[in-house]
Formats: structure tokens, C-alpha cells, sequence
């Protein structure tokens, strides 16, 4: 992933919570799928100050923010660990973006690490909490992981490189497709080998009432919102629209 130099991405230190030395006290998975505006949502709930900061913590691909750890499995443990001591808000409450795809790719190099992931996050004899994001217009989702994984191009300040627009493509879109589905199932078989009952939400509706987002994720995880504990965030700029426009025009001509 190719950013502007200085391009700020959430991950800096700048933007940790105070240290704290006990573990977090109720930690929740922010489950979804890529391109279902994840990021958006993450910085949200983030700037409340009261639900986490649930960022990707298990992104180790060599182009993702702790790529440098890509192939150090100790590296890898030592950024969870500090994750929980600094990504924890001040009320005790942590939260874990991630994928299927991610999490799975992370097991089959470092499956002890992933252990330790889900007893943190899924502690025995503890209420198990997911919040999951999905994405109620199928078409608009399927051509931005297309056109992602055609193009390389993941986050707006990736823009600026000027790399051509992909050709509209059937067959990346069938294969968006399948990689949805393929995920979303996955999730679906995690939900019920932990017998966990989701909250799900909607990206359209955060869009409509991000206000009323936020409410609903605090009422399921029993967290009470203090606006005096707001925090400033890496503002999230949303990609040019015009490549999807046509890719759906294209879509609906097909």
C-alpha cells in the first residue's frame, strides 16, 4: 500500500490512550468484510473515547501498518500486547477490527498468537460481544472490492499515485463477489461455534445517523458514553465516486 509521505493513519502513538497496566474489562470484535466502510466506522466509534479504538491490530501484510512484523512472530506478539496497554480507553474497553481472510492468514503463520486474540476477545465464561458491519447494497460492494483489487487502491490518500482507473471487469466482479459471500459465511460459522449472538449494523444506516450508530454499539455492549471523553482522530476521506459510477452503470448494462 502506497501512501503520501506523512500520511496519518491512526496507528501513531500520538494517538494512544494513557497506558494502563491492567487488561481491558470488556473487549469486542468490530467483524466485517473489506470495502464495507470498516475504517469509516472504526474512526466513529473511536472518537468517542468510550468504545476502544477498534483498528486492524493484526494487519501484518508487508503493505498493511505493521508490515514490519510481517514475518516476526515475536514482533507480532509484542504489538498486541502493547495494543491492549495503549489501545484500551481510559474506561476499560477494547476493541479488534478485523477480516476472515486477515485472521486466517495470521493463523497459518502464527496460530499461538490467534489463540491468545480470541481468549482475550472471547474470554470463557464472559458475555462474547461482536459488532458487525455489513453492507446492504450488494452491487455498490462487490465493484469496490473489485476495483481494489484490480487497481491496488484501498484508502483516498492512495489517489494521489494517478494510477489508471480499471477496466470494468465481470469476471473480478463475480470473484467480489464470491470473496464476500465466502467471508461473511465464515463469520456466520464463528458466531455459532462460540454461540455468539452479533449486533449488526448497517454502513448505509451509519451514514443516515452515525449518531444513533454509535448509541446502538454502546447499549450492546453496556458502555455509557461520557462527551467529555472525546478524542480527535485521523479525519477518514472518502475515495472518488466517479470509477464506481461507471463500473455500476457498466454493471446495470451488462
Amino acid at each position: 500500500m502506497t501512501l503520501r509521505p506523512g500520511t496519518v493513519t491512526g496507528y501513531e502513538t500520538q494517538f494512544d490512550f494513557p497506558m494502563r497496566e491492567q487488561p481491558p474489562e470488556r473487549s469486542y470484535l468490530l467483524a466485517s468484510v473489506p470495502r464495507s466502510g470498516s475504517t469509516y466506522v472504526s474512526h466513529l466509534l473511536w472518537a468517542t473515547g468510550c468504545l476502544g479504538a477498534p483498528l486492524e491490530y493484526l494487519n501484518f501484510q508487508p503493505s498493511g501498518p505493521y508490515g514490519f512484523a510481517s514475518k516476526s512472530l515475536r514482533a507480532q506478539a509484542d504489538l498486541w500486547r502493547a495494543a491492549l496497554h495503549r489501545r484500551t480507553s481510559p474506561n476499560g474497553v477494547f476493541g479488534l477490527k478485523a477480516f476472515p481472510l486477515q485472521l486466517e492468514g495470521v493463523n497459518e503463520i502464527n496460530p499461538q498468537l490467534v489463540a491468545s486474540v480470541m481468549h482475550t476477545m472471547f474470554p470463557r465464561g464472559a458475555r462474547a460481544r461482536v459488532v458487525e458491519l455489513r453492507r446492504r447494497d450488494r452491487t455498490a460492494h462487490a465493484i469496490s472490492y473489485a476495483r481494489a483489487l484490480l487497481s491496488g487502491i484501498w484508502r483516498q490518500e492512495q489517489e494521489f499515485d494517478d494510477r489508471p482507473e480499471p477496466e470494468y471487469s465481470r469476471e473480478a466482479m463475480a470473484q467480489a463477489t464470491r470473496m464476500i459471500e465466502q467471508q461473511e459465511s465464515a463469520w456466520q460459522a464463528m458466531y455459532r461455534d462460540l454461540r455468539v449472538e452479533p449486533l449488526v449494523i448497517w454502513y448505509e444506516e451509519v451514514l443516515a445517523d452515525p449518531t444513533a450508530a454509535i448509541r446502538a454499539v454502546a447499549a450492546y455492549l453496556d458502555v455509557s458514553l461520557d462527551p467529555a471523553a472525546a478524542v480527535a482522530v485521523p479525519a477518514i476521506e472518502r475515495q472518488s465516486q466517479i470509477g464506481a459510477r461507471a463500473w455500476a452503470e457498466r454493471h446495470g448494462a451488462d
